[in-house]
């Protein structure tokens, strides 16, 4: 993938370079002032961390150091510098270059701010004027929901599990509890989002799906893909038989919530349950923590027309194909059939501790084929959710066969690896591996596939002729 990019990845420095020559001749002083004017924290840097990673850079939350003061963030100046430069942090690590990359929730750094964090540190990183700070932000001192701090408001609905306690040493754990579901009438689901009920708890809980428990609710069940069967040939078991239990949401370590697409959601009936998947691993602490989930309703009045249905595209063609031998990198892929016109919202990859990439690919029924989304560095501690901006959703024909290509990697230089040493195959343990690409899809009829296509297609065409003017 490098190497075919490369070549477009000189042009746009070739043009990027004559650009800014022209600019530069335009407009020298703005240059000049742009380039040489010292940047210090009170002015520059602080309202970059503000917007972007004080989230969770703050006293009693998750990230490891505050970034809040000047005093706090100094000692971390070249570490700072080493993690955003290669775009660790803010922890956003699907690949800009391939693919979609226009996204809702997009919570990376501008190639301007990454430039402004390493100029402050390359000159030592200064504080400024204390009067040019700008004002604080309010600290999160509970475990909030990343819906409210997002500016959506407080849930309309909040279901809890029981509580599990974790003891400091002891093997994984998968904890099924079911709650009932508060509704005493049909209700339809614009965003969801899954957190563990104590914030020490997202120290154990690796991963929590929320099934729904029908109550004769058969259009819940999806219908819409295919991708053969679970193991051996002498297993008759479909894959699918995952993908047709109706899931609220998968969340998992680092993740946030899903947004459904306007105009789609997740329908709840009265008398329906949540079945809890719960995976615990121990962390060397006695942690006691459960799950809950955060429901934001439509209106009455303003049910949506679509559902939209959780698949997890596997990267494997049968698990017992997952073999990853010590010391080495391995790659896999798996294929799903999509039997439906589909509207492909979000993407989350979804591996354990030896994950390194994964790409997804639509194989279109004329045989083209276009990446959808590539992410290279995936961080086990992250299992971000890139969420796709309505106009970008990838829109798919029916007969379209969804490749997911996963890479493994079981050497000494991936620092999550507890033992490079040992042969890693499929399973739900932390310490085997597994690959799902997790996405929300919404199904589409042939008209209205027709009509989406043309709309898109006369919005291109509309800015097309506006940048020709």
């Amino acid at each position: 993938m490098t190497g075919r990019r490369l070549p477009l990845l000189r042009i746009a420095q070739t043009c990027a370079g004559t650009l800014g020559a022209v600019v530069a001749m335009a407009a020298p002083s703005l240059a000049a002032d742009s380039t040489t004017r010292q940047v210090t924290f009170s002015k520059d840097v602080a309202p970059i961390l503000q917007e972007k990673c004080q989230q969770c850079h703050q006293p009693n939350s998750i990230a490891p150091m505050s970034l809040i003061t000047f005093e706090n963030a100094r000692p971390w100046a070249k570490s700072i510098k080493q993690r955003v430069m290669t775009r660790q942090m803010p922890p956003w690590h699907i690949d800009p270059s391939v693919g979609i990359h226009e996204f809702k929730n997009d919570m990376s750094l501008t190639d301007a701010q990454i430039d402004t964090l390493v100029r402050w540190v390359d000159a030592g990183a200064p504080e400024g004027d204390p009067k040019d700070m700008p004002p604080p932000k309010p600290l999160v001192t509970d475990n909030e929901w990343q819906g409210v701090r997002d500016g959506f408001g407080p849930p309309d609905l909040v279901i809890r599990s029981s509580e599990y306690t974790m003891p400091a040493q002891h093997q994984d754990v998968w904890y099924r509890p079911m709650s009932d579901i508060p509704l005493t009438e049909p209700r339809w689901a614009r965003m969801v989002e899954i957190r563990p009920t104590q914030l020490k708890g997202r120290r154990i809980v690796h991963h929590a799906i929320a099934y729904l428990v029908l109550n004769n609710d058969p259009d819940a069940v999806n219908t819409g893909t295919a991708n053969g069967f679970a193991g051996a040939a002498s297993d008759p078991r479909p894959v699918d038989l995952v993908n047709r239990r109706p899931q609220l949401m998968e969340w998992a370590i680092g993740k946030g919530y899903d947004l459904f697409r306007e105009g789609t959601g997740k329908l709840i009936l009265p008398g329906e349950k949540i079945s809890w998947d719960q995976h615990l691993h121990a962390v060397g602490e006695e942690i006691t923590s459960g799950s809950e989930i955060g429901v934001w309703l439509y209106p009455k009045g303003q049910e949506p027309q679509k559902r939209s249905y959780l698949i997890a595209f596997t990267g494997l063609r049968k698990q017992e194909f997952l073999d990853i031998p010590p010391n080495s990198v391995a790659q896999t892929e798996g294929f799903t059939v999509l039997k439906e016109n589909t509207l492909i919202t979000n993407f989350q990859p979804h591996f354990h501790l030896r994950g390194k990439a994964m790409q997804v690919e639509a194989i279109l029924p004329d045989g083209t084929n276009k990446i959808i989304s590539y992410v290279g560095k995936f961080n086990f501690n992250w299992m971000t959710n890139y969420i796709y901006k309505d106009d970008a959703a990838p829109l798919l024909p029916k007969g379209t066969v969804i490749h997911v290509s996963a890479w493994y990697d079981n050497t000494r230089a991936n620092p999550f690896n507890p033992d490079p040493d040992q042969w890693v195959g499929y399973g739900d343990r932390t310490v085997d591996e597994m690959a799902h690409a997790w996405m929300n899809v919404v199904y589409l009829n042939d008209d209205e596939y027709k009509a989406v296509a043309a709309e898109r297609k006369a919005k291109t065409e509309k800015t097309t002729v506006s940048q020709l003017k």
